[in-house]
């Protein structure tokens, strides 16, 4: 491979294609000009594999067959994630091969495939919003919001596109954020996105809650968010002194009953700011918010942007 970095993927069966192809593009790209890396496409026995919508790849390694140093092992994501985290062969040889990289890194899902092989254990690490339980379940710190975490040798990725976040800032590291910038732009993506991954997944993402006076009570604060949602209100609907409520409700739900509330409110706002043109002003009475700079500080607390720019980014697509 002369002075080339090897950058070994993992591919399985069920394997998200993006997931796979953002990152490739990011290091081909780097190339132009002056070559810089080597991508190796690799699964077990080097079969070809399936990922999104049945498309057929064909693997160019035997992972059970490689035993040189490796610069970057990276293992993809996708709905196949469950069953390689399972597959006890491939946990040996990721192990194995993670012992000869320099870095390692998990894209969306490929992070709980990594934390199945044990190689987040200690490590903060983040995947696709919708799976950070998956992640926690195995006993990892989790940074929810984050769209990539570097933590020491891992990095591992939120989900899909956030992959190509993750191998930008991966060419950055090995060569500059020059590099990286013309990559970005030759891309057409942004260099550093603005907010973390929370603004994508606005519905609020609470435990499961088993407690039947519970789960009626949050049913009924998303129904009304607008309703004053105070601790005795609730406390009351729930036919709990307060000081008991507020303990079970925080050990049930996993955040404070306040901060339950905010999010259902700022739930019900940006679906309000997505669907419609209405003012701010409006939109956060209709939403159980005070004011405009109320609704705004809440944003951007649980989202990390500003109402302005939700809207902006999930009204349209500014195809008009």
């Amino acid at each position: 491979m002369g002075n080339l970095r090897e950058i070994v993927v993992v591919g399985y069966d069920r394997t998200a294609l993006l997931d796979l192809a953002g990152p490739i593009e990011v290091f081909q790209a780097a190339n132009y000009g002056e070559p810089r890396y080597e991508v190796t496409l690799a699964t077990l026995g080097g079969a070809p594999f399936t990922a999104t919508a049945g498309v057929r790849i064909e693997a160019g390694a035997d992972l059970r067959e490689l035993d040189r140093p490796i610069d970057t092992l990276i293992v993809v994501g996708g709905w196949g994630y469950d069953e390689a985290a399972s597959d006890a062969v491939l946990m040996t040889n990721l192990r194995r091969l993670a012992l000869k990289s320099r870095r390692v890194a998990g894209v969306c899902t490929g992070s709980v495939v990594l934390a199945s092989a044990g190689l987040l254990k200690g490590k903060k690490a983040t995947t696709h919003w919708a799976f950070t339980g998956e992640l926690e379940n195995r006993g990892v710190e989790v940074e929810p919001d984050a769209i990539f975490v570097c933590d020491g040798e891992v990095s591992t990725s939120a989900g899909v596109t956030a992959g190509i976040d993750l191998a930008l800032a991966m060419v950055e590291q090995d060569h500059g954020p020059a590099l990286a910038r013309r990559i970005a732009q030759y891309l057409v993506v942004f260099l550093q996105r603005s907010g973390g991954q929370s603004q994508f997944s606005v519905h609020t993402r609470a435990k499961p809650v088993r407690d039947g006076s519970l789960r009626a009570l949050l049913d009924d604060i998303h129904a009304d968010p607008t309703r004053e949602w105070t601790v005795p209100v609730m406390a009351r609907k729930a036919m709990m002194s307060v000081r008991h409520f507020a303990r079970v409700f925080s050990r049930n739900v996993g955040v404070s009953p306040a901060q339950y509330v905010e999010r259902a409110r700022v739930e019900a706002a940006a679906d309000r700011l997505a669907s419609t043109g209405d003012s701010l002003d409006l939109v956060a009475r209709q939403s159980g918010f005070g004011s405009a700079e109320t609704l705004r500080r809440a944003f951007l607390r649980v989202l990390g942007v500003s109402p302005g720019s939700y809207r902006a980014r999930f009204r349209t697509t500014g195809v008009a």
